[in-house]
Formats: structure tokens, C-alpha cells, sequence
């Protein structure tokens, strides 16, 4: 029997997914179903629109259910409050500097499941992450990006 992928994420990061999953269980897979019933009163379901529509929706709410569940089975949860202090760890904020520019930015290292780069929260698997993951305050790295390789400085992990 193969064993499950674990999903480091923060305890926020659960929260977040179960909130999704009762909202998809109890609110979105109910209103599709809805609207199943009302497209197939439009009569021909070969020529209907509205019914593929809505199918193709519940199918993706079914799936994304299943996904969800996985992930919070596997759940890994992630308490970086052990971790030593100035260590860039799953669940910690990190400040570096770009280099030779100084440009500054912050990321949130948390699992691939809850990992959102608009919010400032990226997946350890991400090569920013996995290049400055162990690092501490005052570390120069190279990151291998896809878009070129970057030199930064770790200023502050909090």
C-alpha cells in the first residue's frame, strides 16, 4: 500500500482549508445541484448549455472536495515556535534584499497547500523557499529562478 503524501501547512492553513470544505459540502455542491435541476427543465440535455454548464461545475466541486480532503488527512501541521531563533523555517516570515539593488521583500514559507504569492505566502517547494529554507539572518544565496538567477541577503526571520 503506498502512503500518503503529507502536507506541511500552519494551523491557519487547515483552518482555512476546513472553512473551504464546509463551504463547498454545505453551500456550493448544494447550489449546483440546483442549478442540475433547473437546467434540465429547459428540456434537451444534448443541446443544453446551462445543464453541461452546471455539471462541469459540480464536477469540479466534487473534485476539488476530494483534493481538500486529502489534504487535511495528510495534514502535517507546521509549529515553527520550536524552531531556532533567526532560522528560516515552514511557517516563518522571512525580509531579504535583493542584491546588488537592495530591493526588500517578504514572503511567508508555508506548505504547497496553503501557499497563495499574492498574499505573500509561498510553498517551501518554490524555488525562492527551497534556496533560503535553513538560512539565517546575514546568509547571501543564489536562487535559480525561471526567469534568471537572483543574489539576496536574509535581513530578518520572524
Amino acid at each position: 500500500m503506498m502512503t500518503e503524501k503529507a502536507y506541511p501547512m500552519t494551523a491557519q492553513g487547515k483552518e482555512n482549508l476546513e472553512k473551504e470544505l464546509n463551504e463547498l459540502k454545505s453551500v456550493k455542491r448544494k447550489e449546483v445541484v440546483e442549478r442540475i435541476k433547473i437546467a434540465r427543465g429547459f428540456g434537451d440535455l444534448s443541446e443544453n448549455s446551462e445543464y453541461e454548464s452546471a455539471k462541469d461545475e459540480q464536477a469540479f466541486i466534487e473534485g476539488r472536495i476530494s483534493t481538500v480532503e486529502n489534504m487535511l488527512q495528510n495534514a502535517e501541521i507546521i509549529d515553527s515556535s520550536n524552531s531556532k531563533e533567526g532560522v528560516v523555517t515552514l511557517g516563518r516570515s522571512v525580509i531579504f534584499k535583493e542584491l546588488p539593488d537592495g530591493i526588500e521583500e517578504e514572503y511567508t514559507i508555508v506548505g504547497k497547500a496553503e501557499a497563495d504569492p499574492f498574499s505573500g505566502k509561498i510553498s517551501n517547494e518554490s524555488p525562492i523557499a527551497d534556496a533560503i529554507l535553513g538560512k539565517c539572518v546575514g546568509d547571501k544565496v543564489q536562487i535559480e529562478t525561471p526567469g534568471g538567477t537572483m543574489s539576496v541577503e536574509v535581513t530578518k526571520v520572524f
